[in-house]
């Protein structure tokens, strides 16, 4: 609005003192500042106040002595003195009546009968007729704003343009305003002052006469404002109306540019406000607020913002307009001479000789940046990266000059220092243009040269781990690997803005890199020559020389150019620290990768190196260098977890690639087994379970390689009771630790265990003591805990003991599994005169886990150790199965040329692998059969058990509801040696294994039952083994095995089956049963048929208990046997016809029998028999079989 620059505006002095009322300064204010200001200060001292204070008396006082002597406050006061009431009515009445003949109708209620111009009757009117003569002009221009629909246009008004009568046209609107506010909102009459000549001019002495009104007012116009400014009259217009407003009050300046940025309106206001307010608070070192406020804009959150302000730049680019008087050249204008403002001013132009290597490395003949603007050119580098990636701008000759300039200018060494080399450098790569001629290109590699010789420098003397240095090896081992992409995402991130970048652009620098300044050589030699980073942490942000290591592993540039990288990565895993750095497990994986895969076919020795076992064991033992030198240093628990990371995954990655390696004729070695028997793993997953949260995913990974090469020691057992030991309870039981525990010593132990034959107290109070240590703190009483159970397996040790020795075990168990089992194993031996015990070791265990059961026969009846017992068997069977898994993998190539060439019939070439797989699972499969067969024998009673009249049979009546009267008053006489014995305990100690084992493989249960076992044992397996079930599914597969005892036993089995199990299936079982003994009594000799019924028939009593159905298919099948055996012996006697004559009675009328068979006597005198025929023993067999099934169902019924 150029027509009001030579207008008089309110000054923020005068709005100041308007706001606050000061009056004070009202009075200093000149008699021009002051005219301004008279409708407000008029009506302030005409009007009754609501402010009743002595204060407000005399400033009003003072307020009217100030008026008293201006002669302009007549003609306000005559304003004031019209009826306002009217004027709004006749108003209103105007508006009706333009609304109903439509804007441009030229009928007026206010003004009737013009005779002349409008300025000429404002001069000749009165006050009442001024004021009707403005409020219809004005109403006027609302009306059109409104029916505009947006559409700018521009009104000519003599009375808004004549520049003798501004002020009272001034003073007019004012009092209508002020008057009329339901009729005269002030955000609509700001709207309209923009469309008529020296709007601006009329707006701020409306907003100062009424200065509450001032956010109101610009928040409307803000609101009802353009997206661009700068491409409408409308916009320049309310944007130059704004910035006048803000003028005169600039302590809301910045709040009017958080509307703008809000609204996302009138972009050009708010770069222009900011330039208005960079020029008043100018500050020479720091940021200025143009760079914060624009970089906010385009690197911010705010999708919206950027896009709205990015089409600022755009469009103010494209326009043709004068650019002086364009805001978007101002901002450019300025911030180019910021950039120059912090450039070095002495600058030598030629270049580094080799002369001038010998210098000290913080002494340039470049003269550099000054420590203070370095921030400052930091932000503006990052700001010109935003304009020119983000907006799209075009920089000029001038500002690519000087950026390159800045780009290459040298830092001081500090961690701005550092990071302003780092933006540089990628800016250079995101905006290659800016290097356009053979100088400039010049310039750029002497800088280049100049970071890799300063980076050591830089490092060392900012303390900042992630240098520059890291960066420049990285891309220039993406440029070697034509990672072009990679390269992009690196500037993306070091810039923190995405910004696209076209990979054409990079091919300059590229050919600079791979040929002028990093050969691929020259980077690998280089990159094992960086520092590893000490305590690398998730902490540690930026890029890292393992970034760079982890690239050239992957691009195998250390074996191309025979360069060994084994001690980086082992120093840097020794330097490590939580939270995990992401960057660690890729660069294991890759690593392990390019040890066993070679760079290329043609040559397969090009490959890394493993890290050594003695390294291996130092990170373990704190054994430092070859020297057997011991330190106090201890390595992290990081370090530990990410070496037992590299040898898990290194034997897995060796086993994975057995054939590849074998095609190749190549056997990297494998660690030994005394090396992982010396690490502790269990001990280190508890340790990375607790700090899951800080070590990212290798605690996952961890176990994922634990359950694979060691299921051993993944037992849900374990983990079940690590969680007890690890609880609430142990938290409970620390609180009572007393010292008194923490004094005992193992030799303590030893002694106390000693003096256990003559007394129990000491090492009963011990032992209760220890109880109360956590699992590591117990680890040093290990070896005197387990050597000395085989003293607690003598008769008189108490119970206590032997049941608190078990607690401390399965802590110890959570902690040092192996070596803990190994020592109980060895410990538990029998101790035979004369014969020297043999020491197992670990790899003894896992070929044959039977060795486990080979123990003192003593234990057998020792639940406690017993079931320690049962917990080294099971982990033991699972280690030997991973152990052939492992042995079959390694072994399977090396033999197979061979095979292949002495068989060399096609289609066979796979014949020996297959049966190398078969036989590792027969020999496991025997294995464990063994081990159950073992197990189920232990069950069995000694025969000073048996003396004592103790079988599995009468253990578990109870259980089955066969107890009689005087078994239960047997039992209870004798309780000890019956349901609470030792032998009970132990069975279902061995119970619950076996049922563990038969759920993770039903083979076993099928082998098992197959091989059969005796029958004494069926009570105790069906009744204490839950998935006993799983056999229903191989009964008819027994039962058509041609051997005798398979079938007898099969039959047995499922009697016990069906009375635990009466479902569906076990009938439809039973009666195939039935059907096949009546098929066999037709095929068997006289011989068979004794050798097979007489253990069997008692089956069929269970039979009819569970399935009443098959009642008569069972009694046709005894009298059809009956019958048969005393065809057989017809000839011989005739004894045996009334035992016929009594089944076929039984059989019609079984209730009349039913009395006579429950007498005593009968049952005796029917079995007094002195005939030793086997036919005739089987039918009193079948006699005793119908009794028995009649007495059962008259007494169910």
């Amino acid at each position: 609005m150029t027509e009001c620059t030579s207008l008089q505006f309110v000054s923020p002095f005068a709005f100041e003192a308007m706001q606050k009322v000061d009056v004070v300064r009202l009075a200093s204010l000149s008699d021009p500042e002051l005219r301004l200001l008279l409708p407000c200060l008029v009506r302030m001292a005409l009007c009754a106040p609501a402010d009743q204070s002595q204060s407000w008396a005399q400033d009003k006082k003072l307020i009217l002595r100030l008026l008293s002597g201006v002669e302009a406050v007549n003609s306000i006061v005559a304003l004031l003195s019209v009826d306002f009431h009217a004027l709004e009515q006749d108003a209103s009445k105007e508006q009706q009546l333009r609304h109903k003949l439509g804007g441009g109708s030229g009928e007026s209620i206010l003004v009737s009968q013009l005779q002349h111009g409008l300025t000429l009757e404002f001069e000749h009117s009165d006050s009442p007729r001024r004021l009707r003569l403005v409020l219809s002009e004005l109403l006027a221009i609302m009306n059109k704003v409104s029916e505009s629909n947006g559409e700018f246009f521009f009104k000519s008004s003599e009375l808004f343009e004549s520049p003798v009568y501004l002020e009272e046209a001034a003073d007019v609107l004012c009092i209508l305003q002020a008057e009329l506010p339901s009729l005269l909102p002030i955000v609509d009459v700001a709207e309209a002052l923009l469309h008529v000549r020296n709007g601006a001019w009329f707006l701020c002495l409306l907003v100062a006469n009424v200065p509450d009104s001032f956010n109101e007012v610009c928040r409307g116009l803000i609101k009802n404002g353009e997206r661009q400014d700068e491409e409408s009259l409308g916009g320049r217009r309310r944007t130059d109306a704004l910035r006048f407003l803000c003028k005169m009050n600039p302590s809301q300046a910045l709040k009017v540019r958080g509307m703008v940025v809000e609204e996302c309106h009138l972009p050009g206001l708010g770069v222009a406000l900011t330039l208005d307010h960079t020029k008043n608070e100018a500050c020479e070192d720091g940021v200025s607020d143009l760079v914060c406020f624009v970089s906010g804009l385009l690197l911010g959150t705010n999708a919206k913002v950027r896009t709205w302000f990015g089409t600022f730049i755009r469009n103010g680019q494209q326009r043709k307009r004068e650019t002086s008087s364009s805001v978007l050249w101002q901002m450019r204008r300025q911030l180019l001479l910021e950039l120059m403002g912090i450039l070095p001013t002495v600058r030598s132009t030629r270049i580094v000789e080799e002369a001038d290597v010998e210098m000290e490395p913080n002494v340039s003949v470049y003269s550099g940046l000054k420590e203070e603007h370095v921030v400052k050119a930091s932000a503006l580098l990052r700001l010109y990266c935003a304009l020119m990636g983000i907006a799209g701008l075009k920089p000029t000759e001038e500002e690519a000059e000087q950026l390159l300039q800045l780009m290459t200018s040298r830092p001081p060494a500090t961690p701005a220092g550092v990071r302003f080399v780092s933006l540089s450098f990628c800016m250079l790569l995101a905006f290659s243009t800016l290097v356009s001629t053979p100088e400039q290109e010049q310039l750029m590699v002497v800088w280049l040269s100049w970071m890799i010789k300063e980076e050591a420098y830089f490092e060392s003397t900012s303390g900042v781990s992630a240098s520059f240095g890291e960066m420049l090896l990285l891309v220039a081992m993406y440029f070697h690997s034509n990672q072009l992409s990679a390269i992009i995402d690196l500037v993306c991130s070091t810039l923190g803005m995405k910004i696209v970048i076209k990979p054409s652009s990079l091919s300059r620098m590229k050919t600079i890199f791979t040929q002028e300044i990093f050969t691929e050589q020259v980077v690998t030699a280089h990159a094992v020559r960086v520092p590893v980073t000490s305590n690398l942490s998730a902490n540690i942000t930026g890029f890292l020389p393992i970034h760079c290591i982890y690239q050239l592993l992957r691009s195998r540039s250390f074996t191309k150019h025979k360069v060994s990288i084994k001690d980086w990565i082992y120093r840097q895993l020794c330097e490590t620290s939580t939270p995990l750095h992401p960057q660690l497990l890729p660069l294991i994986d890759v690593y392990i990768n390019s040890i066993l895969t070679p760079a290329s076919k043609s040559n397969p020795e090009a490959t890394n190196q493993p890290v050594t076992e003695q390294e291996i064991l130092n990170i373990f033992q704190g054994v430092i260098g070859g020297d057997n030198i011991r330190l106090n240093q201890r390595f992290s628990i990081t370090a530990q977890l990410l070496v037992l990371y590299y040898i898990l995954s290194y034997e897995e990655a060796l086993l994975a690639n057995t054939k590849t390696l074998a095609a190749m004729q190549r056997k990297p070695k494998s660690y030994s087994s005394s090396l992982m028997d010396q690490i502790p793993i269990k001990f280190l997953i508890r340790q990375a379970q607790g700090l899951q949260q800080e070590l990212g995913g290798l605690h996952s990974a961890l176990l994922r390689l634990l359950a694979t090469n060691y299921p051993h020691l993944c037992i849900v057992d374990d983990w079940i009771c690590e969680e007890e030991i690890t609880g609430t309870d142990a938290l409970l039981r620390r609180m009572l630790l007393t010292n008194n525990a923490k004094n005992h010593s193992p030799k303590q132990l030893q002694e106390a265990f000693l003096a256990v034959p003559v007394s129990h107290t000491q090492v009963m109070q011990i032992i209760e003591h220890l109880t109360l240590l956590s699992a590591s703190e117990l680890i040093p009483y290990a070896e005197v805990l387990t050597s000395n159970m085989n003293q607690l397996l003598n008769s008189g040790v108490p119970r206590r003991i032997l049941q608190t020795v078990n607690k401390l075990w399965m802590v110890l168990n959570t902690v040092m599994p192996r070596r803990l089992w190994v020592m109980t194993v060895n410990a538990l031996q029998p101790s035979i005169k004369f014969v020297r015990q043999q020491k197992y070791t670990q790899n003894d265990l896992m070929i044959d886990p039977l060795i486990v059961l080979r123990c003192d026969q003593r234990v057998h009846r020792c639940p406690p150790l017993m079931d320690i017992t049962l917990h080294m068997l099971n982990g033991y069977l699972l280690a030997s199965k991973a152990y052939l898994s492992a042995h079959l993998k390694e072994t399977a190539e090396q033999d197979r040329p061979s095979q292949n060439n002495t068989i060399g019939l096609v289609g066979q070439t796979d014949a020996p692998e297959v049966t190398r797989e078969e036989l590792k699972n027969a020999l496991l499969a025997a294995q464990d059969s063994a081990a159950v067969q073992i197990l189920l024998e232990i069950c069995l009673p000694t025969e000073e058990e048996r003396a004592k009249c103790v079988s599995p049979d009468s253990l578990l009546r109870n259980t089955q509801g066969v107890i009689t009267t005087s078994t239960l008053t047997k039992g209870m006489e004798e309780g000890e040696d019956n349901l609470l014995c030792n032998l009970r305990e132990v069975q279902c100690l061995i119970c619950c294994l076996l049922h563990q084992m038969y759920i993770a493989d039903p083979n076993i249960a099928k082998l098992v039952h197959f091989q059969g076992y005796p029958c004494e044992l069926l009570p105790l397996t069906v009744a204490g083994i839950p998935s006993m079930h799983i056999c229903l599914d191989f009964i008819p597969e027994l039962i058509a095995q041609p051997e005798l005892e398979k079938q007898i036993f099969a039959i047995q089995l499922l009697s016990h089956l069906c009375i635990q199990y009466a479902l569906p299936k076990s009938l439809s079982v039973a009666r195939l049963a039935v059907n096949v003994m009546g098929t066999l009594l037709t095929v068997l000799t006289q011989a068979k048929r004794y050798t097979f019924f007489m253990p069997t028939l008692p089956s069929l009593v269970s039979f009819c208990r569970a399935f009443p159905p098959l009642y008569e298919d069972i009694m046709s099948l005894l009298i059809q046997i009956g019958q048969v055996c005393a065809s057989d012996v017809a000839t011989q006697t005739r004894d045996i016809d009334p035992i016929i004559t009594r089944l076929q009675q039984i059989k019609e009328k079984p209730s009349g029998w039913s009395r006579i068979c429950k007498d005593p006597t009968y049952k005796n005198g029917s079995r007094d028999i002195g005939s030793m025929d086997p036919d005739v023993q089987l039918c009193h067999c079948i006699e005793s079989t119908i009794i028995e099934i009649i007495n059962m169902s008259v007494n169910g019924i």
